[in-house]
């Protein structure tokens, strides 16, 4: 899949969370092919990631192991990737967990593990980068969130929960942080089918089903979602914030 060229993300400093895996891999590769330097954290080893990144797109990421439920951990390796490639100008807060649950069997401890991966993170993130941002006059944030809380789905209410507030989280930031031409934005994919999905969740009966209500009828890839993020980030979207971008083939029809 080839996508538009932004010049301006030539040289830029981005942060991903996740961004070894699923989407976020997806993502992290559009990145470097725009000349981005890129740095990422997740929990697991990305050793072999990076390596067939530089392999592929003559541009090595840096891969910063990290539990992101860690505040001063994650914090900790924003300032990292600011050291290596400069204060972080694009910040896409990527990394989720939608394991599926129902309601009685939700406990405190689960909720709050829950919200500290799906809406937690997403908001110290951005602390950590608004500082730098402010004394550039100039930064990007954007947060991925999910169609869930829009078709109110059931099977992960905490998962759908936190969705909705990465939505009000963007809006109050992008006001916030507006008069230091600092972009908020965020981004709802609709069902992608990452092989995690893959693995654990997608059946062929409700994989139907859900084509049934999109629009187009392709399932979505991970590389759906790059594009749409790659133009938020970029400075052909300058004039955008506090904004929702929805990438589902048609699922949720907005307006």
């Amino acid at each position: 899949m080839t996508h538009p060229t932004y010049p301006d993300l030539g040289g830029a400093s981005v942060f991903i969370t996740g961004g070894g895996s699923g989407i976020g891999a997806a993502l992290t590769e559009g990145f470097l092919r725009q000349g981005a330097r890129v740095a990422f954290v997740q929990r697991s080893d990305a050793s072999e990631f990076v390596a067939d990144m530089e392999a592929s797109t003559g541009n090595r990421p840096l891969f910063l192991p990290c539990d992101i439920t860690d505040v001063d951990a994650l914090q900790g390796a924003i300032g990292k990737a600011s050291e290596a490639h400069g204060p972080v100008t694009v910040l896409v807060n990527n990394a989720a967990n939608d394991t599926r649950h129902t309601t009685e069997e939700v406990t405190e401890a689960f909720w709050d593990w829950s919200q500290s991966i799906n809406l937690k993170a997403y908001f110290f993130a951005c602390q950590a980068v608004v500082n730098p941002m402010k004394e550039k006059a100039k930064g990007t944030i954007i947060n991925l969130s999910s169609i869930s809380y829009m078709m109110g789905n059931t099977g992960y209410p905490a998962y759908t929960t936190a969705n909705g507030g990465i939505t009000a989280m963007t809006r109050s930031l992008a006001r916030e942080f507006g008069p230091w031409r600092i972009r908020v934005n965020a981004l709802a994919p609709g069902w992608v089918l990452t092989q995690k999905q893959k693995d654990l969740w997608v059946t062929p009966k409700d994989l139907a089903a859900h084509l049934d209500r999109q629009c187009l009828k392709d399932t979505l890839v991970p590389e759906d979602i790059v594009g749409g993020t790659l133009f938020l980030a970029s400075d052909a979207s300058k004039m955008m914030t506090g904004q929702v971008i929805v990438i589902d083939g048609g699922v949720v029809v907005t307006g």
